[in-house]
């Protein structure tokens, strides 16, 4: 996005899917509020809508009023913003509201796994975009012409999308600078005693990351690899090499830090993106087996059954209902 049109947003708008993430959405707007208080003018103006207006109740059990998006006019930037159930809880409504404003020229934006909307709305297409980390996987499967980055955020032309957490805070903060000015952004951080605002070059920490520190290199380069490995696994001759260091060395590494040999690993690695997949998207069992780097499917199924308790069909049966009818949901108009 252009300086100019990254100075030009001043109406915000939020679409808070029902099950939306509070905390992210708190974030966002907070930092608006902020703006406007410590420079004394009303800079910014929100609103928060759906498709037919009402309460919107986020995943905590607090809602939100919401005014249609029939009303809002044209915001500069629209969020939708996602949180858990996301495929269920994006409805034809809110798909159609999202394309409408795409139509009108506004700047289209998600929080949390918002994300999901934008791209099953076919907005997504060729552009680079952030989802968290939990989501990543299963929606590099279902849109492939999107690219899922590990930043906490991504600004691409007019896409702006955000992980969840406090991350839109940061991504906040960064919009409106090239606006208030990059003194006004460190006092709203201070306000909210951030000591460090991240760019769009910060990336997401994983969790094995958060558990084990930045310590060893070694075994994040390793993990790495099996990371972008998962369709067509590399042997554990091929990690040793890849990694500059000997079979030996890898098996201490893996048994050292992680308590299993790095064939352990790489397996219970691709189950848990082959559950991801299977909980979060509607690709055949076969096609997930071939995604997750597994010969056959029953041994797929075998390993699936040893590592969860269940087999991938009785699983799939479980855990995913035919999608449930939801009435559209509304938007209210807001304006600090």
């Amino acid at each position: 996005m252009s300086p100019d049109r990254t100075a030009s947003l001043a109406h915000f708008a939020f679409m808070p899917l029902p099950n939306f993430t509070m905390i992210a959405f708190t974030n966002a707007i907070e930092v608006l509020r902020m703006a406007n208080y410590l420079t004394g003018q009303k800079l910014y103006t929100w609103s928060i809508v759906s498709p037919d207006g009402g309460p919107v109740a986020a995943s905590n059990g607090l809602s939100v009023d919401t005014g249609p998006v029939e009303c809002v006019g044209l915001p500069d930037i629209v969020f939708v913003v996602g949180g858990i159930d996301v495929q269920r809880e994006t409805t034809p409504a809110h798909l159609s509201a999202l394309r409408r404003f795409a139509r009108l020229g506004s700047v289209l934006g998600s929080l949390c796994t918002g994300t999901y909307a934008l791209a099953r709305a076919g907005l997504l297409a060729g552009y680079a975009c952030a989802i968290h980390w939990e989501n990543m996987s299963a929606l590099k499967e279902e849109f492939p012409e999107t690219r899922f980055l590990k930043e906490l955020f991504v600004i691409d032309r007019d896409r702006v999308t955000c992980t969840g957490g406090v991350a839109p805070l940061d991504m906040m903060l960064n919009l409106i600078a090239t606006r208030v000015g990059s003194a006004k952004v460190t006092q709203i951080a201070e306000q909210f005693i951030v000591e460090h605002v991240r760019d769009t070059s910060a990336q997401q920490r994983m969790p094995l990351v958060a558990r084990l520190g930045s310590a060893n290199k070694s075994l994040f380069e390793v993990i790495s690899l099996m990371e972008n490995n998962i369709e067509e696994p590399l042997s554990r001759e091929e990690l040793a090499r890849l990694a500059g260091m000997s079979q030996r060395q890898l098996q201490r590494l893996f048994r050292e830090h992680l308590g299993m040999t790095p064939t352990h690993y790489y397996l219970t690695l691709r189950l848990r993106r082959a559950r991801e997949l299977l909980l979060q998207t509607d690709m055949s069992i076969m096609h997930i087996t071939m995604a997750c780097g597994f010969q056959s499917a029953c041994h797929f199924s075998k390993s699936y059954r040893d590592s969860f308790g269940t087999a991938p069909t009785r699983e799939r049966r479980r855990q995913l209902p035919p999608l449930a009818v939801v009435a559209p949901m509304a938007i209210a108009q807001n304006a600090a």
